[in-house]
C-alpha cells in the first residue's frame, strides 16, 4: 500500500514535521511505501497514485495553515472516491486553542476520502512552543494502529 503524508509545519522547532517524520517511520517499518512531504511539494497529478493520504498541520488561528488547506483545496468534491485518509495536527492544550484536525478530516471526507481513523492531535508547550513530552511516542503508537487498520 502507498501513502501519502502531506504536512504543513509553522514553528521554529517543526514540530508538525517531527509527527508527520514519524508517523512516515513506523509505516515504513510495518511494510508500507511512504512519501512524507511538505503540502507545498506535493505535484497534485500524484496524488491518484496513492491508496492513502495522510494531512496534517500546526492548528494556527483555531485551524489548518494556508499550506494544508491550499494543497487539498487544489481537487474536486468526491475526487478520492473510495481512497483512505487520515488527519493529524499540533496543538496547545487549551480550551479555545482550535483544531486543525477536525478541518482537515472534514475536507478530506468531502473529497470523498474514506477517514480510517479518528484525527491524531499531538500537544505543543512553552513560548517556544515545543512538542510535550510523549507526543512523539503517542504519534508513532497512532501510526501503529494505522498500520493495523490499513491491513486487509
Amino acid at each position: 500500500m502507498k501513502i501519502l503524508i502531506a504536512y504543513d509545519t509553522g514553528s521554529v522547532n517543526r514540530n508538525t514535521e517531527k509527527v508527520a517524520k514519524a508517523l512516515s517511520e513506523v509505516l515504513r517499518e510495518k511494510g508500507f511505501d511512504v512519501d512524507c512531504l511538505y503540502a507545498k511539494d506535493v505535484d497534485p497529478t500524484s496524488v491518484k497514485n496513492y491508496d492513502c493520504v495522510l494531512a496534517g498541520s500546526p492548528t494556527q488561528w483555531h485551524k489548518a495553515t494556508g499550506p494544508t488547506m491550499q494543497f487539498l483545496d487544489r481537487f474536486g468534491k468526491d475526487e478520492f472516491s473510495g481512497k483512505l485518509a487520515a488527519a493529524f495536527d499540533t496543538q496547545l492544550q487549551m480550551p479555545l486553542s482550535g483544531n486543525a484536525a477536525k478541518g482537515i478530516e472534514k475536507k478530506l471526507e468531502k473529497l470523498g476520502f474514506r477517514t480510517v481513523m479518528s484525527p491524531l492531535v499531538t500537544y505543543v508547550e512553552g513560548k517556544d512552543i515545543h512538542l510535550k513530552e510523549g507526543e512523539l511516542e503517542k504519534a508513532k503508537k497512532y501510526a501503529e494502529d494505522l498500520a493495523n487498520n490499513l491491513r486487509p
